[in-house]
This record gives C-alpha cells, sequence and structure tokens, in this order.
C-alpha cells in the first residue's frame, strides 16, 4: 500500500477545501467566539492552517516539546495572511510526504511537556490524527461562520448555501 501518496491525496483535498473556507473569511471577526471558553476566529483559524504544517515537522523530528519552545502558534490578523500561512504550510508538508519513505510512518512521534510525554503515535497515527484535526477544526469554523450568516462553502459534498460539488 502507498500510504504516502494516500496522505498527499488527502492532504490536497483537505487544503482545497480549507482554502475555499479561508477565503470567504470574514474581516472585522477575528475576535467572535461563539461561547466564553471557545477559541476565538482567528486563533482558530489561524490553527487549523499551522495543521497543515505538522507532517513536515513529524517527519522531521522525534517529538514536539511545548515547554522548550519548540512551538510557537502564529498571531496572523488578515484574511491574507491567513492563506498566505495556508499555502506555505501545505506546500511545506507535501514537499516533506514527497522526500519521506514508507518505513519512515513506523517510527514513533510524540507530543511532550517539559520531556513529559502527553501523547505518542507512530508517524502514520500523528499524521492521520493531524488530518482529524484539519477535518474537526475547519467543522468548528463552520459553525461560526453559520452563526454570523457567512455563507458556508461545501466541504464533501454541498453545502446549504453552496449545492455544487
Amino acid at each position: 500500500m502507498d500510504t504516502l501518496s494516500q496522505f498527499k491525496d488527502e492532504l490536497e483535498a483537505e487544503y482545497q477545501t480549507t482554502r475555499k473556507f479561508f477565503e470567504v473569511y470574514p474581516e472585522g471577526k477575528n475576535d467572535f467566539a461563539p461561547h466564553e471558553k471557545s477559541m476565538k476566529m482567528m486563533p482558530l483559524a489561524t490553527h487549523i492552517s499551522e495543521i497543515f504544517g505538522w507532517p513536515d515537522v513529524m517527519l522531521k523530528t522525534s517529538d514536539l516539546d511545548f515547554a522548550k519552545g519548540d512551538f510557537q502558534p502564529k498571531h496572523l490578523s488578515t484574511k491574507e495572511d491567513l492563506l498566505q500561512t495556508l499555502d506555505e504550510n501545505f506546500k511545506s508538508a507535501e514537499k516533506a510526504l514527497d522526500k519521506a519513505k514508507e518505513e519512515d510512518l513506523n517510527e514513533t512521534w510524540a507530543l511532550k511537556n517539559n520531556g513529559q510525554e502527553i501523547a505518542k503515535w507512530t508517524k502514520y497515527g500523528s499524521i492521520r490524527h493531524s488530518l482529524n484535526q484539519i477535518t474537526h477544526h475547519r467543522a468548528q469554523l463552520g459553525v461560526y461562520y453559520r452563526l454570523n450568516d457567512i455563507p458556508l462553502p461545501g466541504s464533501y459534498g454541498p453545502s446549504a448555501d453552496h449545492q455544487s460539488f
């Protein structure tokens, strides 16, 4: 089985769908959140754009330790910045998947905080998890859009606002 090419195809499909969502990102709504415990809209969208870069990080490292400052979320403020970050991270992940070998997916990768493992998967599992995170958080963003009367692009088929595939 050619898992890497399947990951590339899935990443491409998620990228195209996410790009449609970001192209209609509403300027002036960065601080919208449907609940006090919810992320604000721009940090949520930024997070989605950054997840696209995770396969690159996961294939090049064995872990990510938050306490060591290995990852610092970006602070974006415009739709243009959002689209640029998405494009850059997608391209880096695509290149990493191009360079990887199937056996690389069997190695482990972990999330840590100050050396303590929070989660651990094979690199296959970690990339699968990141693709699931894209879908999950984009669905959240869709709820934010709906609450602000922003027409939703289709994801895996038509939406109530856009009937074409």
